[in-house]
């Protein structure tokens, strides 16, 4: 998804703080050399003696596609040792049935509604609109028997406004650290994380980091051989399911400049030719967007010292 755009479905969420950016990481950890191999080990998640693990996807309008998509290909190409039968059954849920339009226009027709929706002990929560009074009741109530319920980019915003990350430590998309932090001060925002876990809640990076959790999720399940058997199917050679931490370029904060300006909103290069702009305290700032423009003279002193 293009970074305005996600930009632009945060802003649909009524969020309204400053973000950070850098520069992708990749992890050069050898897997026998990794922390989370002996957290995946010391904190295993037990499969069903018969029978599949049901995930329920999570949609509403504008669903990032990767954000549930990534996860969806992960579990469904687990294979167990010695069994026949699928490890996990995968399905879409949302409040009712009626198509929704995800990010780029793809249109799915979710399998269930709250309603008729087995009982998951998997949740995914891509990001997405904000959700519904229906929404946070049904992740609520699903969650006190899930194993894990998980979010992944920005989703986590969602999953933040059931209130069961207060206290709790957990991470976003790299543009959208600080913005998670403002709108919920309750919850404690973990820079340059892949992901973090916190009991039966998980929070993910940005957009493919959904891969990496879903990844670490199958090797709580099913060990270390069974995830890396899964990410080589899939032709995966990240390695951020292994390290958690791997996301350790993303901990910096941009800064602006006059010669360099940035949206002091999101942190996102802007053309100052062009760029809508407000005056505050004497200097002039540029925005990427009207929304953010209109987030900054609301409360100018938030993005000024976040």
């Amino acid at each position: 998804m293009k970074r305005r755009d996600l930009l632009q479905l945060s802003a649909g969420l009524g969020i309204a703080a400053s973000f950070a950016k850098s520069s992708l990481g990749a992890s050069s950890m050898d897997a026998s050399e990794t922390p989370m191999s002996a957290v995946a080990a010391s904190n295993p998640l037990h499969p069903p003696a018969q029978g599949r693990i049901p995930v329920a996807f999570l949609l509403s309008e504008g669903a990032v596609v990767i954000d549930f998509t990534g996860p969806w290909e992960v579990f469904e190409q687990v294979g167990v040792p010695g069994s026949s039968v699928p490890a996990f059954e995968l399905y879409t849920v949302a409040e009712t049935t009626k198509p929704i339009h995800t990010s780029g226009g793809m249109v799915v027709i979710p399998n269930h509604s709250f309603a008729t929706a087995p009982a998951p002990k998997i949740i995914v929560i891509p990001a997405q609109s904000a959700p519904s009074a229906a929404t946070i009741k049904w992740i609520r109530d699903a969650t006190k028997s899930t194993d894990v319920t998980m979010s992944v980019c920005t989703g986590a915003f969602v999953l933040a406004k059931t209130g069961l990350l207060s206290g709790k430590q957990v991470t976003t998309h790299h543009a959208a650290f600080n913005q998670l932090a403002m709108q919920f001060p309750d919850v404690q925002v973990k820079r340059g994380a892949r992901f973090v876990e916190s009991g039966n809640l998980a929070t993910a990076g940005g957009l493919s980091s959904g891969i990496d959790l879903a990844l670490h999720v199958v090797e709580r399940y099913y060990g270390r051989a069974v995830a890396m058997s899964t990410a080589d199917d899939l032709e995966y050679q990240g390695l951020g399911w292994m390290d958690a931490d791997s996301n350790q370029k993303y901990v910096a904060v941009r800064i602006s400049t006059d010669g360099h300006p940035l949206c002091p909103v999101c942190e996102m290069d802007v053309d100052a030719s062009s760029a809508p702009s407000s005056a505050y305290q004497g200097r002039t700032y540029y925005f990427c967007m009207a929304d953010h423009k209109n987030m900054f003279d609301a409360h100018p002193e938030k993005y000024i010292h976040a």
